[in-house]
């Protein structure tokens, strides 16, 4: 018990990703966090704070701690990313209800503080960067990773309409998205690519925003405890030199 309690503490370190393999059927592309990067963590919670937030709480998060953490002025928060009455040391609360999401559509949108460790940054990264357009849902819109989610694609505009390719449409790994040159995009592919990396990147922030902290303390404690088993191992064989 105690091994696998010491390898846990050292993948947690070394920043090895000990979560379950996904059931998901599409595959999923990879995305490794860069929480050092704050550059990419500054974009991203702009970018929730503008194609997120309105339907998305992070109830769980802070103005405050994210302007803190992430090297952003409080007045700087204020006027470009606090959209409502907040006060920068309220909780990051939308207006819509769960009444009214359950109203508008069929299920309340789910609060997103947490999402990057219920799900893994490589689900969201995928996720967000497959929905296509489908004349059959209500929204105009699917995702291969979630068919028939309820969140519309709002990156349409930015990344253009896609369509839904398969080479057999029984299996939906051989299903592929192409552009339609009808409804273009603002961005091109890897700008929008980038976009959704920098959203995710302050997601996983979010969902764990001690976690640099708590990977620094995790160094010293298991410096402290290797030290500690060399005196312990000196100390046992001083009292057992003399016993045969």
């Amino acid at each position: 018990m105690m091994r696998i309690f010491i390898i846990a503490c050292l993948l947690n370190i070394l920043n090895i990703s000990t979560a379950w393999p996904s059931d998901d059927l599409y595959p999923l592309d990879k995305m490794t966090p860069d929480l050092l990067n704050k550059a990419s963590l500054q974009r991203g919670v702009k970018y929730f704070m503008q194609y997120c937030f309105g339907c998305h709480s992070m109830r769980f998060q802070r103005y405050q701690r994210v302007a803190k953490d992430l090297g952003i002025p409080d007045d700087l928060m204020i006027s470009h990313l606090i959209f409502n009455e907040d006060k920068i040391s309220d909780f990051m609360f939308n207006g819509m209800t769960p009444a009214m999401g359950k109203e508008w559509f069929g299920a309340a949108p789910p609060d997103l503080t947490l999402v990057a460790r219920v799900r893994g940054t490589d689900w969201l990264y995928t996720y967000l960067r497959t929905f296509y357009y489908d004349p059959v849902t209500p929204w105009k819109s699917n995702n291969l990773v979630f068919p028939n989610a309820g969140m519309p694609d709002i990156f349409e505009p930015i990344k253009g309409r896609m369509i839904k390719v398969c080479q057999d449409p029984a299996d939906q790994n051989t299903c592929s998205l192409q552009p339609d040159p009808k409804y273009p995009g603002i961005m091109l592919p890897d700008m929008f690519d980038q976009m959704i990396y920098d959203l995710v990147n302050f997601m996983a922030y979010s969902a764990e925003p001690i976690k640099l902290e708590r990977q620094r303390i995790g160094v010293y404690v298991i410096l402290f405890l290797c030290l500690l088993l060399i005196l312990a191992c000196l100390l046992k064989r001083e009292y057992w030199k003399d016993i045969h």
